[in-house]
């Protein structure tokens, strides 16, 4: 059998959109550009080259993993987020545009500062802390803290993919527990923590459902962790620090109110380009909380 890239790209966007996957023309993409070698960019001027037998048996398998249920980034082991590449496994989040707005904020909070430390709290791949460092002054240092050993090392290939290896060092954080004295001081701590209820993760996408529960969970109710870093984080921020937290939809008022509890100033929140209420902020503590 032969055919083109460009019949490749639009035989096997037909099926995984006859499958139900949404963005089937994108998967596709980038699909047949992994089984060819490829980056995806090059499709286009390489459409007309006819691919054979091996390369198409290879399109054959990833589309056969792909309609299991995996996700496209664990397949192709990278994902963009914030003009950037990322590594992704299977114990990781993947990046979404979403947390997009959360790099906006703690980037446009110390825009202007001469240095700067900033902690990226269960950083998954690091892309968060990464973007934000890529978009600051080489004076900016940052750690990258998680829970998972495994999501480090990811971290860890990330920091050296974008060459801020040298700006940041990673910490394996448990988030819910007091900060080690060791850890220091920070202007900013951004933080994308678990935020799905316990009770809701079994009726997530089955996709989701592939990514690490330690990266969904976030208890009962789905603000532990929102209740935790916020007492916690008081002894390490600086004055006039800022915490930035990453919200589920419904969650903005419920967090607001918890910063507010533990003494923070100007808390207030920021939309996404969907207009949902998609990072909450408390800028420093109240003079009689610090």
């Amino acid at each position: 059998m032969v055919k083109t890239v460009n019949d490749a790209v639009l035989d096997l966007s037909a099926e995984l959109r006859a499958h139900g996957v949404s963005g089937s023309r994108l998967e596709a993409r980038e699909l047949v550009a992994y089984a060819l070698k490829l980056p995806p960019h090059e499709l286009y001027r390489m459409r007309s080259r006819y691919i054979f037998d091996e390369e198409l048996a290879e399109i054959g398998r990833l589309k056969e993993v792909r309609l299991s249920g995996v996700p496209l980034p664990h397949i192709i082991g990278q994902w963009d987020f914030y003009g950037l590449t990322f590594e992704v496994t299977a114990d990781t989040l993947i990046p979404r545009p979403d947390t997009e707005t959360l790099v906006e904020c703690g980037v446009a909070f110390l825009r202007g500062r001469a240095r700067g430390r900033l902690l990226d709290l269960c950083c998954g791949t690091g892309c968060v802390g990464i973007a934000a460092l890529k978009n600051l002054p080489i004076e900016m240092s940052g750690v990258l803290a998680d829970i998972s050993e495994p999501a480090l090392r990811v971290a860890r290939r990330n920091l050296t993919r974008h060459g801020v290896g040298g700006r940041a060092a990673t910490s394996h954080l448990d988030a819910l527990q007091p900060f080690p004295d060791a850890l220091g001081r920070f202007q900013l701590i951004l933080c994308n923590p678990p935020y799905i209820p316990s009770g809701e993760i079994g009726g997530l996408d089955a996709e989701v459902r592939r990514e690490p529960r330690l990266a969904l969970d976030g208890g009962a109710d789905g603000l532990d962790f929102y209740r935790a870093v916020s007492r916690n984080a008081r002894g390490v921020l600086t004055s006039g620090g800022a915490l930035m937290f990453e919200v589920g939809l419904g969650q903005a008022s419920d967090v607001m109110d918890i910063l507010q509890t533990q003494g923070y100033a100007d808390v207030r929140c920021a939309r996404d380009l969907s207009g949902i209420e998609r990072v909450v902020v408390g800028c420093g503590l109240r003079a009689e909380q610090q």
